[in-house]
């Protein structure tokens, strides 16, 4: 689909050209009945060199390609305007790449927004004890030998963690196919925090993009449908507050520093797990953590909220550790999947595979 739209943006582009040339008579082209002037030839020639540039710069994925659509469209439109009668059918192909770059804006305006969100965590960043010997004391030995096992004991702290995901999805529990999708997470230990985003491939014209995030206590999760049109707008309420919470809880697999943080208490159960209560402002939430012999993480059970809202209910979700993988030097759960459990079975509704990993130690 993709080298479709720049096929018919190039074919656009050199109708326009024939425009300039048919002006200027460059060329025989009995068949182009379009009466241009030279003045009209220019405006003809700068649409045809804006929408080449559409072509090349979508093609090399730049993301402001959209600025030159726009440009471009509008002279092209008032162009075929002038010459309705024999012109009009340009306004199809106008009104493809006129859809699609409204799309590209979105999408764009979408990641701006993330962007600008992720730096506010990144400026909130406070400084971050070292997991050691006596600092760890106090935990129960489950997690002792997690922590030791992860390499960071004596080491420079995690004060933030950003990593790059690759996730396959089912997005209801009936779903055969599995989706792909990409995402990006930033979390931040102190304070506790994480902004996660994800572009999601559904069937070659149909995407969507989302941002989950947890920030000063509470969560917010938006999906919008081709950047367009919001499935789910979700925030600021007890239920998703909780739900993130326990989120953060689950994944302090990939960042340990954060296991001995005020905001987390530990109780042991027994030689190969323990449970873990966190609580931020007014919220709280718990889970239990399970480690095999070596003291790697297997899997992460708590209860959370399926949905938000005051209809939500808790349901078991279980992440299950399939590999591990050093990163920097620091041992993570590289592969693992989501698991809903629910009345009619369970639903594995998230494989995830963690492709890289960048660590802010000072």
């Amino acid at each position: 689909m993709k080298f479709a739209f720049i096929l018919l943006v190039l074919v656009h582009a050199l109708i326009h050209l024939l425009g300039f040339a048919k002006a200027f008579q460059l060329a025989e082209l009995k068949d182009f009945p379009i009466q241009v002037s030279k003045p009209a030839g220019l405006f003809w020639l700068g649409v045809a060199m804006m929408l080449l540039t559409v072509a090349i710069f979508y093609y090399l994925e730049n993301k402001d390609w959209w600025i030159f659509a726009f440009i471009g469209l509008l002279i092209s439109q008032a162009l075929i305007f002038s010459q309705w009668s024999e012109a009009k059918f340009g306004s199809f192909p106008n009104l493809i790449i006129l859809l699609v770059a409204f799309i590209a804006f979105f999408q764009y305006s979408f990641e701006k927004k993330i962007q600008r969100e992720t730096k506010e965590h990144i400026q909130n960043i406070k400084e971050v004890p070292q997991l050691s010997t006596a600092s760890i004391m106090h935990l129960p030995p489950p997690v002792q030998k997690w922590l030791n096992r992860s390499g960071l004991v004596d080491q420079a702290p995690l004060k933030s963690v950003y990593s790059e995901q690759s996730y396959r999805l089912k997005l209801n529990p009936e779903q055969k196919n599995w989706y792909a999708a990409s995402a990006q997470q930033l979390s931040t230990v102190n304070p506790p925090s994480f902004i996660w985003s994800v572009d999601l491939q559904m069937m070659p014209l149909l995407f969507a993009i989302g941002r989950d995030r947890f920030y000063q206590g509470e969560g917010e999760m938006l999906i919008k449908f081709l950047a367009l049109f919001p499935v789910a707008n979700e925030g600021k309420n007890n239920q998703i507050n909780e739900a993130t919470l326990q989120r953060f809880l689950g994944e302090i697999v990939w960042y340990p520093s954060a296991a001995i943080m005020d905001y987390i208490q530990w109780k042991e159960l027994d030689s190969h797990s323990a449970e873990a209560t966190m609580k931020v402002g007014n919220t709280s939430g718990s889970g239990i953590f399970e480690f095999d012999d070596d003291g790697k993480l297997i899997r992460f059970i708590t209860q959370r909220y399926m949905g938000s809202g005051p209809d939500a209910v808790k349901k078991d979700w279980i992440v299950e550790v399939l590999e591990h993988q050093a990163f920097e030097g620091v041992l993570l759960p590289s592969k693992c999947n989501a698991t809903w459990r629910l009345e009619t079975g369970d639903w594995t509704w998230a494989e995830i595979q963690i492709d890289s990993v960048n660590f802010n130690r000072n």
